[in-house]
């Protein structure tokens, strides 16, 4: 599946047709070790409308992380003074920690947050260097687990805090389409999380023996406040699910909500796709500021 359809059509999440894995992509330890620059290769053509944040005023750049079983790379961005930033664990899309994501993180430091984005893919395969995204999401995304995303997600927190520069108890998380799904995980998994964004994050469908609950399973159960921006336009996430999601939420005592922009597709945030509006990420993007503030992030 090319980039002018994703977003635009369904996907079979459980069956992606792929093109075949890409020769010398190792299972075993690491294969991502540094980020890569620019856009990753399956989301071009970029786009003109897209938006690039300059560094000017902060501190950004590549890091690497430690994690349980050795390091992930990631990019941090935060302001170049002195001092000690609440925290925004930017979770990835399916493309990985490219130069949209990385964009992301800068736009959260000229807010005044240190804003980290991991490479939460690294062990299962480099989707910079995938051309389809059909084999994205069968070969890389599709055995991601949701206990390592978890984990690493904990050692990402560890590294902003070790660092001196970062205040872990004004925690945030913002992830967008795959990691709009890892946001509503990672807040249940983490209490200490004091205010979550999912965009347009997969509500169910993912079940598998390494992600063993979709976040519908589990959202009377969630205590920590998520604000869920989802598209009218979406054959990712049904209207049906969304109100199954919303009834859920509504028990769980959070003080969750969901937000569904009328009349915009699945993606409506990434400005370098043609799923973009621009409307609707102006206003999401307000929405994601006052809730992180709102909730002590």
């Amino acid at each position: 599946m090319k980039l002018m359809q994703y977003g635009l059509k369904p996907i079979d999440f459980a069956n992606p047709k792929s093109t075949p894995e890409p020769q010398g992509l190792s299972r075993r330890g690491f294969v991502v070790t540094s980020l890569a620059s620019g856009f990753a290769v399956a989301s071009n053509p970029v786009l003109a409308q897209a938006i690039t944040t300059d560094t000017q005023g902060l501190t950004a750049g590549e890091i690497s992380i430690v994690v349980a079983d050795g390091k992930i790379p990631g990019y941090r961005a935060m302001p170049a003074k002195r001092g000690q930033y609440p925290v925004v664990l930017v979770v990835q899309e399916i493309f990985g920690v490219h130069e949209h994501i990385k964009d992301v993180c800068r736009r959260f430091a000229k807010l005044g947050y240190y804003a980290i984005a991991p490479e939460l893919f690294a062990r299962q395969g480099d989707v910079a260097k995938m051309t389809d995204i059909g084999a994205i999401l069968s070969q890389v995304v599709a055995k991601v687990p949701d206990a390592q995303v978890s984990s690493d997600l904990d050692a990402t927190v560890a590294f902003a805090k070790a660092s001196g520069s970062a205040d872990t108890r004004k925690l945030g998380v913002v992830g967008y389409c795959w990691g709009g799904r890892a946001a509503w995980i990672y807040a249940r998994h983490n209490p200490k999380v004091k205010a979550a964004v999912a965009y347009y994050g997969l509500l169910d469908g993912m079940k598998s023996d390494i992600k063993p609950q979709d976040p519908v399973d589990f959202a009377s159960e969630i205590k920590v406040p998520v604000l869920g921006l989802y598209a009218g336009i979406d054959d990712f996430v049904k209207p049906a699910v969304i109100e199954q999601m919303r009834n859920g939420i509504a028990k769980s005592g959070s003080g969750s909500e969901i937000v569904v922009f009328p009349g915009v597709n699945h993606g409506f945030n990434a400005d370098y796709r043609p799923t973009y509006d621009k409307t609707a990420a102006t206003y999401a993007a307000k929405l994601t500021r006052d809730w992180l503030r709102d909730h002590g992030v």
